[in-house]
Parts: C-alpha cells; structure tokens; sequence
C-alpha cells in the first residue's frame, strides 16, 4: 500500500495538514485516520505534493469538510495539482469547499479576513 506524507501545523486559529503522495484506495484510511482529531478549527489542506487523487481521496476530504462544520470550522484546498483539480471541478466540490492558489491565501480565507478563491 502506498503510504502518505502527512504532517500538521498548528497555527493561531487555523490548522494546516500537509499531503504528500498519492491519494487513493490504498491509502485513503490513513489521512482519515490522521484528520478525525483535527477538526476543531478551520482546517487548510496543503495539496501541492499531491499529484493524484481517486474519488475515495475526494470522499475522505468532504467527510472532513461534514465534520469540521459541525464543529464550526469547515475545510479550504491549497495548491492543488491539475489532476486532483479536474476531480474537483468535474465533481462539483468547488461549490462547497473553497481552492486557493497558495496556503497562505488559504490560511487568510479559513480566518475569514478574505476570500481569495481561485
């Protein structure tokens, strides 16, 4: 099984989870895993290195979206690659969970200081 690069960081208000690698049915269960504790702030998902995703990747992003809005937070994409781009694009994710171009800008739309959607 192909195994993620996940790793998080903390910051005033916002959490940032870092993916590396493939995302898909082999692997899926590891960033669910990885993300169920973290969803008491808004979450920004670092996208950069992440050169394939599967509609099982897509699915474990938008059960994390569900939670983190119970929660009050909600999930914003970053950086992502043109493969994983089109999935959302062609699934219509992008009408309930924000991209942005850049962490940063992400980081800055999850505070709501602006929203800077690609």
């Amino acid at each position: 099984m192909p195994m993620l690069t996940l790793a998080h960081e903390r910051r005033p208000g916002v959490t940032v989870i870092t993916v590396c690698g493939e995302l898909d049915a082999t692997n899926r269960a590891q960033l669910d895993d990885y993300v169920k504790d973290l969803t008491d702030a808004p979450l920004v998902f670092d996208l950069s290195r992440v050169p394939f995703m599967d509609s099982s990747g897509l699915h474990v992003l938008l059960m994390c979206d569900v939670r983190c809005r119970r929660e009050g937070g909600a999930v914003h994409l970053a950086a992502v690659q043109p493969l994983p781009a089109r999935l959302f694009e062609i699934t219509g994710v992008l009408s309930h969970v924000p991209m942005h171009a850049t962490v940063e800008e992400a980081v800055t739309a999850a505070l709501g200081r602006a929203d800077r959607s690609v």
